[in-house]
């Protein structure tokens, strides 16, 4: 029997720039996929993996994701004064009774290493999740990606970080991972490259938002370099490990991943889930007929 993820830590402090002007008011873990925010597809997935410590490491100017996820004593009275159980029930579910929400503050914005870090004192000695909301990873009644990535942590005893296959001419976008396979999903870190040139490329399997890691990345963390701009890249405390031969393992996991920190990501994210929905696929499938 594998042992639940208990804690997963979730960088959103960030401004959003990409969807100005509505992220100068909504934070961009706001914005609704149909009528849900990216932050709950987050969470649920979190709690699916059997998290009950959800850390949100944010800024301090943004507090809608706090408000999101307090007790709306007024609007719930009202939906009770009205006998409207059904949306009673959705306001009060936005997060399960077992599962707690802590909220850091990132005082500076120093990269996802740094963001990371801030989420120690609450992480502790333990492995622990880390969760990038724009990448929505949709796996229908399936289990979640951070489910399938903890139970593989919890069953090789090593960290796990998610990985996609890209376009070869799209390496230079993101991370990617030279590795051995181990299985059809999972392959050994061997050593990764933040967003190389095509031609030097070690493969076409990209990190994408999700990441399953031991407290150990902390320490490293703490003793990595900053780069450019003064950040702390969480890839190079990674790097870290690897050197001192500890176990990473690249999972590509069972889903679909829309990257909702692009407006062309939302949009098709919003119309997948749409086509999930029985009473939306027919308009939608009807608009798009007529278009």
């Amino acid at each position: 029997m594998s042992k639940p993820l208990r804690k997963v830590v979730f960088p959103v402090a960030g401004l959003g720039t990409r969807f100005l002007p509505a992220t100068k008011v909504v934070a961009k873990e706001m914005l609704p996929v149909l009528d849900k925010p990216l932050i709950q597809y987050a969470v649920d997935e979190a709690v699916d993996a059997g998290a009950d410590t959800l850390i949100f490491v944010t800024n301090r100017y943004k507090h809608a994701i706090a408000d999101y996820f307090d007790k709306a004593y007024e609007l719930e009275a009202k939906l009770h004064e009205k006998g409207k159980g059904e949306l009673l029930a959705l306001v009060q579910g936005t997060l399960p009774r077992n599962v707690r929400a802590v909220f850091v503050t990132q005082p500076e914005a120093l990269g996802l290493g740094h963001a990371v870090l801030c989420a120690k004192p609450v992480v502790g000695d333990e492995p622990f999740g880390v969760v990038l909301p724009d990448d929505l990873i949709w796996n229908g009644a399936g289990k979640g990606a951070l489910r399938q990535m903890a139970e593989l942590a919890d069953a090789q005893q090593a960290g796990v970080i998610a990985v996609e296959e890209v376009p070869r001419d799209e390496t230079d976008k993101y991370g990617i991972v030279d590795a051995t396979p181990v299985d059809e999903r999972s392959a050994r870190i061997r050593y990764m490259v933040e967003k190389p040139k095509p031609a030097a490329a070690p493969s076409n399997l990209a990190v994408v938002g999700r990441y399953v890691l031991p407290s150990r990345i902390f320490s490293l963390l703490e003793q990595t370099t900053p780069g450019a701009g003064g950040e702390i890249q969480l890839t190079d405390a990674i790097e870290a490990l690897l050197k001192e031969h500890g176990k990473v393992l690249a999972y590509r996991f069972e889903g679909t991943r829309f990257d909702c920190g692009n407006k062309a990501g939302l949009v098709r994210a919003t119309m997948h889930m749409a086509m999930q929905d029985p009473s939306l696929a027919p308009t939608v499938r009807d608009f798009l007929n007529a278009l």
